[in-house]
């Protein structure tokens, strides 16, 4: 599912008209990111948390030529998934 499938199931499950949809989607989007900029935690119970991990710099080498490169650290966001989805989807 992407998200325009996403607000037209919205819109459709909730009888809203799908600029409505396509507007709280927004909203929920642009919280979440938001927030994990800010370095805050987001928790949906049921569902999961979204958090943003800090990984270190390190000399890696490019497999193509073989040379050495530096790899800089970075921020990645990382979805936890919650407990019952996942025994939703084990079921």
């Amino acid at each position: 599912m992407n998200k325009s499938e996403l607000i037209k199931a919205l819109s459709e499950q909730k009888k809203m008209h799908v600029d409505e949809a396509t507007k709280v989607v927004g909203a929920f989007v642009d919280s979440v990111k938001e927030a994990l900029l800010r370095g805050d935690r987001v928790e949906i119970r049921g569902f999961g948390s979204f958090k943003i991990k800090d990984y270190e710099g390190y000399t890696g080498r490019n497999p193509k030529s073989g040379t050495v490169v530096q790899v800089r650290p970075k921020k990645l966001p990382f979805f936890r998934p919650g407990k019952e989805l996942k025994e939703f989807i084990n079921q």
